[in-house]
């Protein structure tokens, strides 16, 4: 990976194990995959996402999509500025760019990242070759190399299947959040034919089977390993919580001495809690759950 392997980053991430009680009395090992130690500024599943698409970038301008909080325009930012990469964030929202930036934009300012707003009504269209035409012109950016919102492409995938190989033999289930199916199609045809892997989807909707089927058939022709998706964790969706979520959170932080990014890895802790405490996995299993972000700032 031209320039990448000067970032240092710690692959493969750390596996943690956890002394949980409530995973405990049911029989069931805890292990925490610590992607969110891979880079300080580039975490989690967004290296293993970006890693490969910055490569195929070739030093072009790296053009990609999100909301006013999106992870991965911080990363894919990050990522610019400490390669030297130019960078543009497509966001969805025109009204944003008369207001002042919220942390997270801010942030993607910071890293060089040049900003472009557009309506909400263009940005659902935005995969639609006529508007995205549109799109680049207007940003200025029609040479550039395309990362989809969420960073989640036939590159990303097969980047992502790192994840489950390192993860080969040491737990039956592995379980990860899920924004766009990215990470789950690259984690199962990463694993062994004798693990499966669990997605907890965060956004509401139910269209992640469709969409992780899609992705594994762009990256590896066709499904790969055994995974299934669990939709009751959503919490009302994207960049949504509550009360009863952040209480968790914080408590598992205090048990744990783990910081608990609240909206993906904490709706993940959440749901094997809730599964476990349901007899969903076979009592003697280890659970392997991927930190895929830490806490903003």
């Amino acid at each position: 990976m031209t320039g990448l392997d000067t970032l240092r980053p710690r692959l493969p991430s750390p596996l943690q194990e956890l002394s949980d009680p409530r995973f405990a009395r049911h029989g069931l090992r805890l292990l925490l995959k610590r992607d969110d130690l891979i880079h300080p500024e580039i975490i989690g599943n967004k290296w293993r996402k970006l890693a490969p698409n910055l490569t195929a970038a070739a030093g072009r301008t790296v053009v990609t999509f999100g909301g006013a909080y999106s992870n991965h325009l911080r990363a894919t930012a990050a990522a610019g500025r400490l390669l030297g990469l130019p960078t543009v964030g497509v966001i969805r929202g025109e009204e944003l760019a008369d207001r002042p930036l919220n942390p997270s934009l801010a942030r993607c300012a910071a890293d060089g990242m040049r900003l472009h707003f557009v309506d909400r009504a263009t940005y659902r269209r935005k995969t639609e070759a006529d508007v995205l035409a549109r799109v680049l012109r207007a940003a200025g950016a029609e040479d550039a190399h395309l990362v989809p919102e969420g960073g989640s492409n036939a590159l990303a995938v097969r980047g992502c299947r790192a994840l489950g190989e390192e993860l080969s033999g040491r737990a039956d289930v592995v379980a990860i959040a899920c924004g766009t199916g990215g990470t789950l199609a690259g984690l199962a045809a990463g694993l062994s034919p004798d693990q499966r892997a669990l997605g907890v989807p965060v956004l509401r909707g139910g269209f992640l089977t469709a969409a992780t089927r899609v992705l594994q058939r762009e990256a590896f022709g066709g499904p790969r390993g055994d995974w299934t998706l669990d939709d009751r964790f959503h919490f009302g969706g994207y960049a949504r919580t509550a009360p009863e979520l952040d209480a968790f959170a914080e408590d598992f932080e205090m048990r744990h001495g783990v910081p608990v990014e609240r909206l993906y890895v904490a709706k993940l802790l959440y749901g094997l809690v809730t599964l476990a405490e349901e007899g969903a996995f076979t009592r003697g299993a280890t659970l392997a759950a991927v930190v895929t972000g830490r806490p903003f700032p």
